[in-house]
């Protein structure tokens, strides 16, 4: 796939297979003493490297027939298509909003005529979720065109239209340990696979090779979309080492279905990323991740609620206002739940929840003394009525100057399973893109990869995995910037800092800036003038060699 955007740099080399880049990574180490601190800026160089050539990538779903599923698959389906339908509101077309890489844009930098703004995954080169080819397992053994059905997501007239692609796959049996999820889903469970541990951990394997094998999928990436689990006790001995965990496997001691999901995609060399609450990657889980350089990511899909919580906290808390009390209350109708009807599952949800202010009450200690932090109460009851549909109401109290107090009252409508459809595609293109970067810091002469903790994820979930002794950040627009930023970094492009110093002074002091803006055109290739080409929506301009 050819990039659509060229950075003409010293610091930049577009080879063969590869894109390399100089980058240097500027930080400020900070030390204390009685209240007086002291700043020591430190740069390191780094060398990234990023593989120009895009996979075929297979996606496995656990979870391949519920709600969110069978929408993934139908949406792609239909945006592969091109398919249209009919609504009382009138005429849809198939696209993917709500998605970081196919929806969202990032500002490149500067042209003639002001920012320039180019689709998030024309950075660098990315699958395009239309190439992604799906498979996966569920405890149902309905075919999924009777499961987008069940669903009740999508519309009549685009299910009929997808209904003769949809019922031709059906997914592959699943790992059924009824103490793990709600009573109420043993009526689904008709499609399991049967024998130990150990033996259902070998039928995933099989599963995934037999997938790839078959797919011609050049990488293969699991997923987990479903039901929530209850949590999973942390027992030494059980699932705090990988071998530990190996071996009550072989033994057929507590591990959740998730967990052996896990171990089995690990074993086969596959990433795989928990988009439920519950604690699937265990220590164990963790170490065997470690030991075989594989990808792991979670936790729970940051959809609705929870997305708008990491950004009115990060608002209140950074205007200097102090959040007191929290109340989030949702009700929904779907097989999700229904599942989170029974307490043990919905604790999990609860959890993840509940965590997601923390990192932004503790950077401001002016507010909140050492423990402080808001009273933060989460409800979530099932209303059949509703289906996908589910309302989410919060209130949001915090203490303002004086003594005065502000409420902040939200009501929020939206379709769970849209919502987080795209946060699906969003999560396998960015751990597939994490997978063709390595990077080497100035002194070092191998090339390394990201940490299989991968927490570049966390903008996509509402309890991001970090690795251990890293900070958990939650601020939605802190994570999104990480992303952008690193990409960046890919391309040897500065962090985007947004100070627009060149539109603060009365004189600038950016000669680069001003000879683009009165540059003409230049369509031939190479330096002209004296000054190198830069690449603006398709047109080069020239511009000073200093810039």
């Amino acid at each position: 796939m050819a990039e659509l955007i060229k950075v003409i740099s010293p610091n930049v080399k577009y080879m063969e297979n590869y894109i390399e880049s100089q980058y240097d990574y500027h930080t400020s180490v900070v030390s204390g003493d009685n209240g007086t601190y002291t700043v020591t800026p430190c740069t390191t160089s780094f060398t990234f490297r990023t593989a120009r050539a895009v996979p075929r990538l297979g996606v496995m779903l656990v979870g391949w027939g519920g709600n969110n599923g069978t929408t993934v698959t139908a949406a792609v389906i239909a945006n592969k298509l091109g398919l249209t339908w009919k609504t009382k509101t009138g005429t849809k077309k198939a696209n993917y909003f709500g998605s970081l890489f196919q929806a969202s844009t990032v500002c490149l930098g500067s042209g003639p005529e002001g920012d320039v703004y180019i689709p998030f995954h024309d950075l660098l080169p990315m699958v395009h979720p239309n190439d992604i080819v799906f498979d996966g397992w569920d405890i149902s053994s309905m075919d999924l065109g009777q499961a987008m059905d069940r669903a009740q997501v999508l519309d009549w007239a685009l299910q009929e239209k997808l209904r003769p692609y949809m019922s031709k796959m059906r997914p592959r049996r699943s790992i059924y340990i009824p103490e793990f999820i709600a009573a109420n889903q043993k009526q689904r469970a008709d499609n399991v696979i049967e024998g130990t541990m150990s033996e259902q951990v070998e039928q995933i394997r099989r599963d995934i090779r037999d997938f790839r094998e078959k797919s011609g999928a050049d990488k293969v990436i699991v997923l987990w979309t479903a039901n929530t689990e209850r949590f999973c006790d942390l027992v030494p001995g059980e699932n705090d080492t990988a071998d530990n965990l190996l071996a009550t496997i072989q033994r057929g001691g507590e591990i959740s279905p998730s967990t052996l999901f896990a171990v089995a995609s690990i074993l086969e060399g596959c990433a795989y990323i928990n988009g439920s609450p519950q604690n699937t990657l265990v220590p164990g889980a963790v170490e065997l991740a470690i030991r075989h350089g594989v990808f792991i990511g979670g936790d729970d899909f940051k959809s609705g609620q929870t997305k708008i919580k990491s950004v009115l906290v990060d608002f209140l808390v950074s205007a200097g206002l102090k959040p007191t009390a929290i109340v989030s209350y949702n009700h929904l109708g779907n097989n999700d739940g229904m599942n989170l009807s029974a307490p043990q599952q919905f604790r999990s949800k609860e959890i993840s929840k509940s965590n997601v202010v923390d990192d932004m009450v503790q950077a401001n200690p002016l507010l909140y003394a050492p423990g402080e932090k808001p009273d933060h109460c989460v409800v979530i009851k099932y209303v059949p009525y509703v289906g996908d549909s589910k309302r989410a109401m919060d209130e949001y109290t915090s203490e303002i100057m004086m003594g005065g107090t502000n409420t902040i009252a939200i009501h929020n409508t939206c379709e769970d399973s849209l919502l987080a459809s795209p946060i699906i595609l969003d999560l396998v293109i960015l751990t597939e893109l994490c997978q063709r970067i390595t990077f080497r810091p100035e002194g070092d002469s191998e090339f390394q990869t990201f940490h299989s903790v991968l927490s570049l994820l966390s903008y996509l979930c509402k309890a991001p995995l970090v690795p251990a002794g890293a900070p958990i950040v939650n601020a939605l627009f802190r994570q999104r910037a990480c992303i952008e930023n690193i990409m960046r970094a890919c391309l040897g492009l500065a962090p985007q800092n947004h100070m627009q110093l060149e539109h603060k002074m009365q004189r600038s002091l950016f000669p680069c800036t001003k000879r683009i803006a009165a540059a003409t055109p230049k369509h031939s290739a190479g330096i002209s003038n004296g000054y190198h080409p830069t690449v603006i929506n398709g047109e080069q301009y020239t511009n000073g060699d200093h810039c």
